[in-house]
């Protein structure tokens, strides 16, 4: 796996998502176009301040589905620690926010939804392979 990017350029790299989504109704160009993004809104698990990071998201079997890859990285994504710290947070969805309840799945549930996200998005099955760790899945439910 190559180097990970230091928090500064990752931070500017999300913030010039979180600009186009909101800039163009929840759809942006480059690397994700065409792809379902969301803003998720956390607090800082350590820090109590408020969080956004751009997510893709699927919809399987009616739920809202997101999912903590890092790019295949040994450590999880900041935003898995703070909805394991406090699954209460918020979406964005094009134009639309909502209050959503986090629900990691359980490792059956999590073995039976991955292979269609994979499917969808094969990325995700070469995360994985990079990574010992398991990626988690998570369900947001609209409250």
């Amino acid at each position: 796996m190559t180097e990970m990017p230091d928090t500064a350029t990752i931070n500017n790299f999300n913030n010039a998502i979180i600009d186009e989504f909101r800039a163009n109704g929840g759809k942006v160009g480059g690397q994700f176009a065409g792809a379902n993004l969301l803003l998720l809104h956390t607090t800082g698990a350590k820090s109590g301040q408020p969080r956004i990071s751009p997510l893709a998201y699927f919809r399987v079997g009616g739920k809202l589905i997101i999912v903590g890859s890092f790019a295949g990285s040994p450590v999880s994504p900041a935003w898995v620690h703070n909805l394991r710290a406090d699954p209460r947070a918020r979406v964005e969805i094009g134009d639309d926010e909502f209050a959503v309840t986090a629900r990691e799945l359980p490792s059956d549930e999590r073995d039976d939804i991955l292979p269609e996200i994979t499917a969808a998005a094969p990325v995700f099955a070469d995360y994985q392979s990079k990574t010992s760790r398991v990626i988690p899945l998570f369900e947001l439910q609209r409250s």
